[in-house]
Protein backbone atom coordinates (compact mmCIF):
# COMPACT_ATOMS: atom_id res chain seq x y z
CA UNK A 1 0.00 0.00 0.00
CA UNK A 2 3.36 2.29 0.00
CA UNK A 3 2.31 2.97 -3.27
CA UNK A 4 -0.50 5.04 -2.54
CA UNK A 5 0.54 7.77 -0.15
CA UNK A 6 -0.39 10.99 -0.63
CA UNK A 7 -2.46 10.02 -3.66
CA UNK A 8 -6.47 10.24 -4.58
CA UNK A 9 -7.75 7.02 -3.64
CA UNK A 10 -11.08 5.52 -3.71
CA UNK A 11 -12.40 2.82 -0.71
CA UNK A 12 -14.93 0.31 -0.45
CA UNK A 13 -16.21 -0.69 2.57
CA UNK A 14 -17.66 -3.87 3.76
CA UNK A 15 -20.57 -2.35 4.44
CA UNK A 16 -21.21 -0.24 1.65
CA UNK A 17 -19.98 2.65 1.79
CA UNK A 18 -18.01 4.66 -0.96
CA UNK A 19 -15.17 7.13 0.14
CA UNK A 20 -12.96 8.94 -1.58
CA UNK A 21 -9.90 10.98 -0.02
CA UNK A 22 -6.47 11.48 0.30
CA UNK A 23 -4.36 8.00 1.10
CA UNK A 24 -1.88 9.32 4.29
CA UNK A 25 -1.11 5.96 5.65
CA UNK A 26 -2.00 2.59 7.30
CA UNK A 27 -0.93 0.69 9.74
CA UNK A 28 -0.37 -3.69 10.53
CA UNK A 29 -4.10 -4.03 10.98
CA UNK A 30 -4.24 -2.37 7.48
CA UNK A 31 -6.50 0.38 8.71
CA UNK A 32 -5.99 3.23 6.67
CA UNK A 33 -6.23 7.49 7.40
CA UNK A 34 -7.61 9.40 4.76
CA UNK A 35 -7.60 13.23 4.43
CA UNK A 36 -9.94 15.46 2.67
CA UNK A 37 -12.31 12.65 2.81
CA UNK A 38 -16.02 12.67 1.34
CA UNK A 39 -18.56 9.73 1.32
CA UNK A 40 -20.36 9.34 -2.19
CA UNK A 41 -24.13 7.98 -1.53
CA UNK A 42 -25.60 7.28 -4.42
CA UNK A 43 -29.57 6.17 -5.10
CA UNK A 44 -31.52 5.32 -8.05
CA UNK A 45 -33.69 8.38 -7.38
CA UNK A 46 -31.37 11.23 -7.29
CA UNK A 47 -27.56 12.50 -8.06
CA UNK A 48 -24.41 11.29 -6.24
CA UNK A 49 -24.77 13.10 -2.67
CA UNK A 50 -21.61 14.25 -1.23
CA UNK A 51 -20.65 13.94 2.33
CA UNK A 52 -17.69 15.70 3.65
CA UNK A 53 -15.73 13.52 6.19
CA UNK A 54 -12.34 15.36 6.78
CA UNK A 55 -10.07 13.19 7.89
CA UNK A 56 -11.02 9.68 8.44
CA UNK A 57 -9.99 6.29 9.53
CA UNK A 58 -11.29 3.24 7.63
CA UNK A 59 -10.49 0.24 10.35
CA UNK A 60 -8.70 -2.58 8.30
CA UNK A 61 -11.43 -5.38 9.31
CA UNK A 62 -14.28 -3.09 7.32
CA UNK A 63 -12.00 -2.76 4.34
CA UNK A 64 -13.34 -4.34 1.06
CA UNK A 65 -11.38 -2.81 -2.15
CA UNK A 66 -8.88 0.28 -2.23
CA UNK A 67 -7.45 1.41 -5.41
CA UNK A 68 -5.94 4.62 -6.35
CA UNK A 69 -8.72 7.13 -8.60
CA UNK A 70 -8.10 7.92 -11.87
CA UNK A 71 -9.02 12.24 -10.47
CA UNK A 72 -9.05 13.67 -14.35
CA UNK A 73 -11.37 10.84 -15.72
CA UNK A 74 -13.24 11.18 -12.21
CA UNK A 75 -13.72 15.23 -12.63
CA UNK A 76 -15.18 14.46 -16.41
CA UNK A 77 -18.01 12.69 -14.94
CA UNK A 78 -21.13 14.73 -14.45
CA UNK A 79 -21.76 13.25 -10.90
CA UNK A 80 -25.46 14.92 -10.79
CA UNK A 81 -26.76 12.69 -13.36
CA UNK A 82 -25.51 9.06 -12.20
CA UNK A 83 -27.97 6.91 -10.52
CA UNK A 84 -27.07 3.77 -9.08
CA UNK A 85 -28.31 1.22 -6.47
CA UNK A 86 -26.06 1.07 -3.31
CA UNK A 87 -23.44 -1.23 -2.85
CA UNK A 88 -24.74 -3.72 -0.44
CA UNK A 89 -22.74 -4.61 2.54
CA UNK A 90 -20.84 -7.88 2.24
CA UNK A 91 -22.70 -10.79 3.96
CA UNK A 92 -20.21 -13.78 5.39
Amino acid sequence: MDGFLKKKVAVVTQDGRFIVGDFRGFDQSTNVILSNCTERVVSLHQGIEYVNLGLFVVRGDNLAMIGELDVEHDESIDHDNVRAEPIQPIIH
